[in-house]
């Protein structure tokens, strides 16, 4: 059973930035594909982005030039940089992990807000 862990959510000022951190239990984090996703309140869950597991990334077009995904799988860890943060990135962020089937993370929530 995999599990992700998120973390690093928090309320931030609008331009700020944050990190987010999603940890995964299991085996073969290296050869997975992991993404992060986020869904606002009233609105349906919406890709953010996504890394391979040879390192390709790919950026919804809101966040292109702001976010940054990164892996690290020693430590079967991903992180989310967000910088230039919006109120619109307001939302609840999720962990997502695809290999041999999908698992979600419990969300972290983040707060863009004067």
């Amino acid at each position: 059973q995999v599990q992700l862990v998120e973390s690093g959510g928090g309320l931030v000022q609008p331009g700020g930035s944050l990190r987010l951190s999603c940890v995964a239990s299991g085996r073969i984090f290296s050869l997975a594909y992991m993404a992060w996703y986020r869904q606002a309140p009233g609105k349906q869950r919406e890709f953010v982005a996504a890394i391979s597991s040879s390192g390709s990334t790919n950026y919804a077009d809101s966040v292109k030039g702001r976010f940054t995904i990164s892996r690290d799988n020693a430590k079967n860890t991903i992180y989310l940089q967000m910088n230039s943060l919006k109120s619109e990135d307001t939302a609840v962020y999720f962990c997502y992990r695809q290999y041999d089937q999908a698992y979600w993370g419990q969300g972290t929530q983040v707060t863009v807000s004067s």
